[in-house]
């Protein structure tokens, strides 16, 4: 089966998408944007209002279009919805556009067996650091292809849950996991915000070629961090978006760049390092830092 993210298809450009119908705070509803605040005005009104209203609009607009991730007033990055381009939801966070999930029918590309050779799965948990007895969080899980990998390495002693938020994923998981006899594989039916695990549980969360199809990527990335123990580490793999060869449509790919800068507004969260010797994808790590003491 083909991949069912080919470059070759023809992509809308979404940067010239110019129009911002609606700002969105983290954690609104998709369907129940946050619009632009607007207020009428008296026809009487004098020519000072009135020069003070239009320049409180410009301010609105201005702020609306180019949101502010960290300022004091706004301390939280926004979405926003524009025009959707073919392949992307039309919700953007940081100057992204998160792209279309691939639902549970698209299964058997999960599968497929040239994956072994594209993304060298056995490199991949190569890399991780994986060992006996860990806590490991596989974040989109899918049908399992990595967890039952991963729980292999980490062994009895160790747990793998694998959160998705698809139940008929979970189900394929399950009959996965059955038909291979693991089991130290934990299935959790997760949210579009909260991968539903407990707080300081988790010595590594893996996201494979999911993060740039999370809907609410920042709600999502900050319960992850949560979940994490403290020192525990998150890694992202995502096809690179810098390579134009990867076979991969733009937006399910994207740049160690763009990660970095959505992961790094989570103040837990430091960077550790990049790694680079996977066929098409980046694996980047990350590290939740020891909370800041509350000074008396």
């Amino acid at each position: 089966m083909p991949p069912p993210y080919p470059s070759r298809l023809p992509i809308k450009p979404p940067f010239f998408e110019a129009t911002v119908s609606a700002s969105i705070e983290p954690g609104t509803p998709p369907d129940k944007p946050k619009a632009l605040s607007s207020s009428s005005q008296s026809p009487s009104i004098r020519p000072k209002r009135f020069l003070s209203s239009c320049l409180a609009g410009v301010a609105l607009l201005t702020l609306a279009t180019f949101p502010l991730a960290n300022s004091a007033a706004d301390p939280l990055p926004r979405y926003e919805q524009r025009d959707p381009s073919r392949d992307g939801i039309g919700k953007f966070f940081l100057g992204r556009e998160i792209a279309h999930v691939m639902g549970h029918l698209g299964a058997p590309w999960l599968e497929r067996p040239e994956r072994t050779e594209e993304e060298r799965p056995d490199l991949l948990h190569s890399l991780l650091g994986l060992r006996p007895g860990m806590a490991v969080a596989d974040i989109g899980a899918g049908t399992g292809y990595h967890a039952w990998r991963m729980a292999e390495k980490i062994g009895p002693s160790g747990s793998v849950f694998a959160v998705d938020i698809q139940p008929e994923m979970l189900s394929l998981l399950a009959t996965n996991l059955a038909q291979r006899g693991v089991t130290n594989v934990i299935g959790v039916l997760g949210t579009l915000t909260d991968p539903k695990l407990p707080d300081d549980s988790i010595d590594l969360a893996i996201m494979v070629d999911v993060y740039h199809e999370f809907d609410h990527p920042y709600e999502m990335l900050a319960a992850i961090t949560q979940a994490l123990k403290p020192g525990g580490r998150v890694a992202f793999v995502e096809f690179r978006g810098e390579q134009v060869s990867v076979p991969i449509k733009p937006l399910h790919k994207m740049t160690e760049a763009q990660v970095r800068k959505e992961a790094e507004i989570h103040p837990r969260l430091q960077w550790i390092e990049t790694r680079k010797e996977l066929p098409w994808q980046h694996l980047i790590f990350f590290r939740k830092t020891p909370s800041t003491p509350t000074v008396p």
